[in-house]
């Protein structure tokens, strides 16, 4: 083979704000023994695997970061819904978002007219942005200026409106310069911030000149990598383009079948997640490859492309299109890979755009092979179930609670999808009563724990019930080892008796007693609560031997005493009405909540043997206060001291009214 010259373009590899986020979680997990990004740090398997080697690991959520550890916010950044969330749980966190990006929340943020973003929809960047606009409804994510244009033909914003327009960080140039003209042109009244990254700008300017000159491009960088898929396409409207994540996968004799015979220059960029050592590593592996080769065999290297493939045989493939019946795939072999779309997935329902994306990276079986037509049928569900069950097998031994969507209804219980793996939940496993419907427990997603697995059948057996069951055991405990004195909670009512009701606190339950419910008389409590209801309460007192928990839901500040000893004073005269006759007086009510007892010998100025005869329930009449005592919230009445006030002749008169 001719020798070629290698090229390495001066922009490649880690941009500024990578850079920065790899070393804050290196010296993070130096200092702490480990640390946790909110999803992958960069899209680089290679690089992710060797920070894990360092303890930098990735979680999907920030519910899933251990006790004790500190989060770490990728360069792309999060929305604001999601660093608020992580703030109002006192979680540790370093926010790593690159400065240029977080340029671009900062003009989102403060922007009350509608936002337009040029990038792509679903990466995590342009996620982010989208939660730091004020009014999500008004932003409109456009991959190009193609699809800005059909928006502006919908009119879903008029041409007079204020606008603002920004871009992906790492959006293409020339598509941006396009957004550019589209925009001005049906927008009269639109301000354009270029937050294209500057070095992303300069990297994809030196890719393309390279390109040009170039006979073969290697572009370095992960599958997922949206800034490395921008060098790969713009290299390709000028050269033919090797894509490889480290390296490993570049194959001699695609590279011979690539390149012509008289030699040239060959081109490596990478992208801003690719790490130098990576960069190194390929151009070391490119150079054996091309200058150091001794009697390389042209066509002995195509005839290795002939790889082979049979029934059985697990392979990697490469996503090349995905439609609704298929998925179709590179297997770096002269053949056609198929994944039909019952091979995709074990979920049923799923579509193959639900499974797999262009660019994804899997393993799959060889199912059937047609050397004829050249086309290769694979299974990737199966793979998928092997794997899984090795990862549902070590869960069962870790005793760890899953998490996965009931996906369908079947005899004798239903079907969670986990780790691309059926597991049947038995009726009796679900939680759901005899007399209840499974059919209520689809699509939900619900924990469960592996309680059976038999590898060679792969058959997988979980307990929703179980998992339940010990999420609540363990809420129980962290009740009681947390629970004190006046405590606060909003519990839901669960039971009602005559006596008091039961509030779930959250897996205990506490009771309010009658008299706590409220300041005033109730016959029963269903008077003023129902099942259901939310009650704000504190905790009164507490049995952690007999899991008891007294509970009071009065108020201090609607106290009625409160208000009797600010506004009545002894000597007062009041109307009462009677709310209860006992054989020693009767109480009155003075106001809502405040009863006074007048006792039988303060009823009359004659002797009274039986209340009753002279007083009634609901009867009001005129009383004296004639004492306060205001260390036992207790009042004292009474209709004879205004009997003996009374002069003779009015006493006569009233007397005679009675």
């Amino acid at each position: 083979m001719s020798r070629y010259n290698i090229e390495t373009a001066k922009s490649a590899g880690f941009c500024f704000g990578v850079k920065r986020a790899v070393e804050i979680a290196e010296k993070t997990a130096e200092e702490n023994g480990s640390c946790y990004t909110l999803g992958e740090l960069i899209h680089n398997g290679s690089e992710i695997a060797r920070l894990q080697k360092l303890g930098v690991y990735p979680i999907d959520s920030p519910d899933d970061l251990p006790q004790g550890r500190t989060l770490i916010i990728r360069s792309h950044g999060v929305a604001k819904s999601v660093t608020d969330y992580i703030h109002d749980k006192g979680i540790s966190c370093i926010d790593a978002t690159c400065p240029f990006v977080a340029k671009i929340h900062n003009i989102v943020s403060k922007s009350e007219c509608p936002v337009i973003i040029a990038g792509d929809p679903d990466h995590p960047e342009v996620i982010g942005i989208v939660g730091h606009c004020r009014n999500p409804d008004e932003v409109s994510v456009v991959r190009d200026s193609d699809e800005l244009e059909k928006m502006a033909e919908l009119q879903k914003f008029p041409r007079q409106n204020a606008l603002i327009m920004v871009a992906q960080t790492t959006f293409n140039s020339s598509k941006w310069q396009s957004c550019i003209q589209v925009a001005k042109k049906h927008y009269t009244n639109i301000t354009i911030f270029d937050t294209i990254c500057s070095a992303t700008a300069e990297r994809q300017k030196e890719t393309e000149e390279l390109a040009r000159r170039s006979a073969l491009m290697v572009t370095v960088g992960g599958k997922n990598s949206s800034n490395t898929a921008k060098l790969a396409q713009i290299s390709q409207k000028h050269c033919p383009v090797i894509f490889t994540q480290d390296g490993s996968d570049i194959d001699k004799a695609a590279v011979s079948e690539l390149l012509p015979l008289q030699g040239g220059t060959v081109g490596i960029t990478a992208g801003a997640s690719t790490p130098a050592y990576i960069i190194k590593e390929v151009h070391r592996i490119m150079s054996e490859i091309l200058n150091n080769e001794e009697g390389f065999d042209f066509m002995a290297e195509v005839d290795k492309t002939f790889k082979k493939v049979y029934i059985g045989n697990r392979v990697k493939a490469l996503v090349v299109a995905v439609n609704k019946n298929e998925a179709v795939v590179d297997l770096g072999t002269k053949h056609s890979g198929y994944i039909p779309a019952s091979e995709l997935s074990q979920d049923p329902n799923a579509a193959p755009s639900d499974v797999v994306k262009v660019g994804d990276e899997i393993e799959a079986i060889v199912t059937a092979v047609n050397d004829a037509e050249g086309t290769v049928t694979l299974s990737k569900k199966k793979v998928d179930s092997v794997l899984g069950v090795e990862k549902l097998a070590a869960a069962m031994e870790n005793n760890e609670t899953l998490e996965g969507e009931v996906s369908s209804v079947v005899k004798g219980g239903v079907i969670i999808i986990s780790n691309g793996t059926r597991v049947f939940i038995p009726a009796s496993q679900t939680g759901v009563p005899k007399d209840g419907k499974l059919e209520e427990l689809l699509k939900k997603t619900v924990p469960f724990k592996v309680i059976e697995v038999t590898e060679a059948r792969g058959r997988v057996v979980g307990s929703i019930r179980q998992a339940k069951k010990e999420a609540n055991d363990a809420a129980k405990a962290k009740f009681w080892e947390n629970i004190e004195v006046g405590q606060k909670f909003t519990g839901e009512v669960k039971s009602i008796e005559s006596y008091g009701v039961f509030v779930d606190l959250g897996g205990v339950d506490g009771m309010v007693h009658s008299s706590e419910l409220t300041w005033n008389r109730i016959k029963h409590p269903r008077e003023i609560v129902k099942i259901g209801d939310k009650l704000d309460v504190y905790v009164k007192s507490f049995d952690p031997e007999k899991k008891r928990v007294s509970l009071g839901c009065k108020k201090e500040e609607d106290n009625p005493w409160n208000k009797f000893v600010a506004e009545y004073s002894e000597g007062d005269v009041v109307d009462v009405t009677i709310v209860s006759i006992t054989p020693f007086g009767a109480f009155a009510q003075i106001i809502p909540g405040v009863d006074g007892l007048i006792h039988i010998s303060q009823i009359s100025t004659e002797r009274i043997n039986n209340v009753a005869q002279v007083l009634s329930i609901g009867d009001e009449v005129k009383a004296k206060i004639i004492e306060i005592n205001e260390e036992q919230n207790r009042v004292s009445l009474s209709i004879r001291a205004l009997k003996e006030e009374m002069p003779e002749d009015e006493e006569e008169e009233a007397e005679d009214a009675e």
